[in-house]
Order: C-alpha cells, then structure tokens, then sequence
C-alpha cells in the first residue's frame, strides 16, 4: 500500500493545491462563480469602499483610486479568465488584478472590515434575487395569458373531472381561473422569498461583525437591499433565504406540472379539446399525420427538472451546521441557478403556448353531454323542486345512472317516460328533465362564489384583471 500511496502523491502533488483537488474541485468552483458571480462581486467592491470613504475609514483619495480599479478590472472579458493554481478563488484573483492597476497595499484596503464570508453571502442574494425577481416577471405574464384565453372562453363549456373520471359540466374559463389563482399564490410565494432574500449580509464580516466603524445600513442602501439581516452571526449562518428560494421554485414548478400534464391530455387526438399552435409542435420523422405537441412535454420535463434543482438545494442544507459551511455554498448555489433558469424558460415557452392555442369548444360541448356528467342536477332538482331528501334523491338519481348506463346510452338519450317509470314515486315534469340534461343550464345554476357561471365567472376575470395595476406592489 506504500507504494500505491508513494505512486499518488509523486502523481498528484502533495503541496496546497493538489492537483486532484484543483481538477475535482477548485477549478469547477472559479468557472461557476466566474458565470454567476462576477457583477455582484463588483457591485459589492464599490458599495463597500464607498462606505469606508463615507465613514472616513480610508480617505475620499484612496477611495476613488481603489473604485477607479474596480471599474477597470470590472470591464475584463471573462470569457479569457482561466483558473490559475497562484489563487485559491476568484476573489482572490480579482483583488489581485485590481492591485496591479493601483497597488497590492492599496487594493488591500477595500478589504476592511469585509470578508469572504459576508461578501459571499450579499453575492449569492444578489443573483438568486434577480432570478426571482424574472420568475416572478415571467409567471405574472403567463397569468395575463390564461386571463386572456379564460376571458375568449366564459361560454365554452367542458367536463370536469375528479379522480381522472368526468364528473360535472364546467367551463374552460372556469377551469383557466383555477389556474390563474394557483399561479398567482406562487407569484405570492416568490414575492415572500424575494424579501427574505433580499436582505444585506455584508458588514458581518466573518461572523461577529468588525472593529472598524463600518456602516452596515448604507452598504445595504448602495446594493438595493431592503435592510440588513441584523444578527450578525445570522448573516453568515443562515440559509433560510435559499430554503425559501427553493421552495418557492418547487411550489411553482410542481403546481406547473400539473396542469401541463392536462393540457398533454386535452391536446391528444382521443380528447381533441386543445390544439397547440403549428409553431409549437413538431412533425414526425416517419408518421405524415403527426402533431406532436413538444412545447408543452418539453415543459412538463423542465418542470419537473426544475424542481429537482429546488430539492437539491434543502437536502445538500439538511443537517449542515448552522454557520459558514461549504455545503451552502459553491456547491450548491449552481443548482438553483440552474433551476430557476429552467423554470423561467417553462413560463415563457408555456405563456406562448397558452395565448397561441386552440380550444375545441363544439368537442367540449358534447363530451359536456356525455357520461351522465349532469345527473348531480337530477338528485338536485329531486330535493330542490320535489321534496325528497337530498340522500334519498341522490338514491333514485345512482340508479338512474346504473339503467342508463346498462342501456349503453346517454341521459339526453333516455326519454322522460323512461325516467319516470325508473323513478319511485316521482314524476319528472318535462322541462325539469330538459334542464337536467342540458349542460348549459348545469353551468348557468352553479352561481354560488367561485362557481361556473357565467356572469361570475366575468367579475372573476374582472377583478384578476384588476391586479395587474398593483404589479408594483411585487418583486
């Protein structure tokens, strides 16, 4: 074992950095953070030397050379920045460019008062803040295109379903709405993990804050944070901020997926209720007649990636200590990164989908009629008009359905004096049996809050329609 040990460390270098660990890791961490993390570590650099200037911890002099630096560094095309063994990071690299423009003794001074560990913490709520704030951006223009196709759609009657099985006529703006209101409680949630997000680590330093005079408050004001996260020991410690982060991607994307998975289902040939737009499906190789509808299973598999990126992040949390801990950060903060970019993408590709689709309103309309979808308004107008029991009613209305279905028709097939023969002690009168049987007059009673009808299915968009004025009360 000597040797095979002997043979490692002549191959690997056994003087910091090794070479194993350069290739395994080090260099993976400086391309991520040269890909994420670039502005906002300039953005900080200036924010920060602005503050000791302020609070005359360095002169205005220095000041203004050590930001002259800055800027100029700043304008490096990164895509030429390689990782080199001479620095552990890409902060070290950067301090190190600056020093060359105006000295190592002056670029070192902006570091006062300022560590790694706050700086990485404001760094990683900067980017994952503007991924929240364009989810956010892209789900409220998704909202405004399932507002608008709800609005074409009050009168486009369809089933619904429970359990995967038809169960009561609806509408297509009925249906639209329920996912409008699902999406717009995950804008909310995104809302809540911007503010906690958006809060300012620096001035913790490494964890107990500093013996210099520094002022947190304005280093938070320069960087567009809403505050500080006062406790320092919090700043560096928490990771609540990408907890929520990810949760509220998960939330989005899982309660996407859903509903994505219903449109795949409306939009084949068997249930023809949606036709995605030609410029969102593909052909196929060998198949003429195909239409297949890519968009939205493209969709559906981001969705779902999307939110394994958002469980990636809680379980690499789980059981970390609560301090400044690697697991929170270089390894982590690419998966909600790349989770966040995934979902916005979902947004986008199903907003266009959902405002170029078709919807098969005649389809809809007779499969509205079909399975004895109606027949809850038999047991209803039972109780209602004739006086049983609603569980008597719901008795005579379960073996009406079992005749029918044994007869192999539907209820609009069955003539009234059929029914009247199956039911006990009751005679339907013939408009009643004419209402009961037509899916539009289902919808039209349903005019309790929330429900399918058609004029409060109009206040409903009304007032949805109405919250795009408050878009500046978000993220």
């Amino acid at each position: 074992m000597d040797s095979l040990k002997e043979e490692f460390e002549a191959k690997d270098g056994m003087e910091f950095p090794g070479k194993t660990y350069v290739d395994a890791l080090l260099k993976h961490v400086f391309y991520d953070q040269k890909e994420h993390l670039f502005q906002a570590m300039f953005l900080i650099h200036r924010a920060h030397t602005t503050m000791l200037a302020e609070q005359h911890i360095i002169s205005e002099q220095e000041a203004d050379l050590i930001i002259k630096g800055i800027k100029e560094v700043e304008k490096m095309e990164t895509a030429g920045l390689d990782y080199s063994a001479e620095f552990e990071d890409l902060f070290f690299l950067v301090e190190s460019q600056i020093g060359k423009i105006i000295g190592d003794e002056l670029a070192g001074k902006m570091h006062i008062a300022k560590s790694r560990n706050d700086m990485g913490e404001a760094m990683y709520r900067i980017v994952i803040r503007d991924y929240i704030t364009s989810a956010a951006q892209e789900a409220e223009n998704l909202k405004e295109a399932l507002l608008y196709q709800a609005e074409q759609h009050i009168k486009s009657i369809m089933p619904a379903h429970t359990h995967t099985q038809p169960a009561q006529p609806t509408t297509f703006a009925h249906y639209l709405l329920a996912i409008t209101d699902n999406l717009d409680r995950d804008i909310k949630r995104l809302t809540n993990a911007y503010q906690t997000v958006n809060k300012s680590p620096m001035g913790a330093a490494a964890i107990t804050t500093s013996g210099f005079p520094i002022n947190r408050e304005r280093v938070a004001e320069l960087l567009d944070f809403d505050g500080v996260v006062e406790n320092s020991y919090d700043a560096i410690g928490t990771a609540d901020y990408l907890i929520e982060a990810a949760q509220a991607l998960i939330s989005l994307m899982t309660n996407m997926g859903r509903w994505i998975q219903e449109f795949l289902r409306m939009a084949s040939k068997e249930v023809g209720l949606l036709k995605v737009s030609d410029a969102y499906v593909q052909i196929s190789s060998i198949m003429p007649q195909k239409r297949n509808p890519v968009s939205i299973e493209h969709s559906r598999a981001l969705a779902s990636s999307a939110a394994g990126e958002g469980m990636t992040v809680v379980h690499m949390i789980h059981n970390t200590p609560y301090g400044d801990i690697n697991d929170t950060e270089d390894d982590l903060q690419p998966h909600l990164y790349k989770g966040y970019r995934k979902g916005i993408r979902v947004l986008r590709l199903m907003r266009a989908v959902v405002l170029t689709m078709e919807f098969n309103r005649e389809r809809a309309f007779q499969q509205a009629r079909e399975n004895m979808i109606t027949i809850t308004e038999l047991a209803d107008v039972l109780t209602r008009d004739y006086g049983l029991s609603f569980r008597k009613a719901h008795h005579q209305a379960s073996i009406i359905a079992k005749k029918t279905d044994a007869a192999g028709k539907e209820l609009y097939e069955i003539s009234l004096e059929k029914i009247n023969d199956w039911l006990e002690g009751v005679q339907l009168k013939k408009e009643d049996w004419q209402q009961i049987i037509d899916p539009a007059c289902f919808v039209e009673r349903r005019r309790v809050t929330g429900g399918p009808n058609q004029d409060l299915v109009k206040e409903m968009i009304r007032s949805r329609k109405g919250d795009f004025s408050k878009k500046s009360d978000r993220v």
